[in-house]
């Protein structure tokens, strides 16, 4: 938030609080699911957000229709192809869509695998401005029961958090994502410290707090403290590739770190030098991603890439928070 405007938030709250912490605590939640514009903003975000929309504009497109009247959107590519083939899930990150995603689905296509790509609500062409966990996954569902079993999903950021909260069953009425293999790109390992930082920085006090982490447990049917690791990882008893840049501004490395140390099936790569967005496309980590759902990476954990920072052209997606 600007300066202005984050104060005048926090005065808000201050006021609101005082009144009722359980309706500050509503309002902040509201606030916290509200997702930015979906217009790319600076000339490299509109380059990008173009490349990956003429990418798409062959794909099919399909509106899933999710409970409460919520809308995600999915493109499929290789959706008419003739004879067996894998079928893959990608999801994208807290403020972006798959037209972000434009190296990665090309790579995935490339292989003749059906490639379905959601756009969460409040995302890319799904429309609104509004999303939390539990929406996500059940958007993860709804593909599941419009195209079928996937074989691997791969996802970004918040994307692939909610690929493990749908994966260890933690959402009721949500069918859990399918498929033997995982890849995290910069995923969460947990969601507190979001809640934590977001009421921090909107100057909640504690009875506001808990209202807005009961939000959570209101709206989920589950409590804040379930969406950790320990939950997801260490329950899924899948293969997981877990993706991360050390030098990564938005999630921390050491989420990558809980992930390893939660399950003996998960895989670290490091991708060094490629930060929070760049690693969505980086060429070794295409690769790397590959191997992985080709059956090639199961063998070696705590791989390591080099950068080699030339080769990859830096885009700013959208302001976004990374990972709800």
């Amino acid at each position: 938030m600007a300066n202005f405007a984050l104060e005048v938030t926090r005065l808000g709250f201050r006021v609101l609080q005082a009144i009722s912490p359980r309706l500050a605590g509503r309002a902040a939640f509201l606030l916290f699911c509200r997702t930015p514009s979906p217009r790319p903003k600076g000339e490299k975000a509109k380059t990008a957000h173009a490349a990956g929309a003429a990418l798409l504009a062959g794909a099919e497109r399909f509106v899933l229709r999710l409970a409460g009247g919520a809308k995600a959107h999915a493109y499929r590519l290789n959706g008419g192809a003739i004879g067996q083939r894998k079928r893959y899930l990608v999801t994208h990150g807290w403020g972006s869509s798959a037209v972000y995603m434009a190296d990665l689905l090309s790579m995935l296509a490339a292989t003749g695998a059906e490639v379905v790509a959601l756009d969460f609500p409040g995302h890319g062409r799904a429309g609104g401005r509004f999303l939390h966990m539990g929406l996500a996954v059940q958007a993860i569902a709804a593909a599941g029961e419009r195209f079928g079993a996937f074989d691997a999903a791969i996802g970004h950021s918040f994307g692939g958090a909610a690929l493990m909260v749908s994966a260890a069953g933690l959402i009721p009425d949500a069918a859990p994502v399918t498929g033997e293999r995982l890849v995290l790109i910069g995923a969460p390992s947990d969601m507190a410290w979001l809640f934590t930082d977001f009421g921090r920085m909107i100057g909640l006090r504690a009875a506001a707090q808990a209202a807005l982490e009961n939000e959570v447990h209101r709206v989920t049917g589950r409590r804040l403290g379930d969406f950790d690791a320990n939950n997801t990882a260490g329950s899924i008893g899948r293969s997981v590739l877990v993706i991360h840049a050390e030098d990564d501004k938005e999630v921390s490395a050491a989420h990558a770190r809980r992930y390893g140390a939660a399950s003996k099936r998960v895989r670290l790569f490091w991708a060094k030098g490629f930060g929070h967005r760049r690693i969505i496309g980086a060429p070794p980590v295409l690769g790397a991603i590959a191997a992985f759902l080709a059956g090639g990476a199961d063998e070696g954990t705590d791989e390591s890439i080099k950068k080699d920072a030339e080769i990859i052209p830096f885009f700013e997606l959208p302001a976004r928070r990374a990972a709800l």
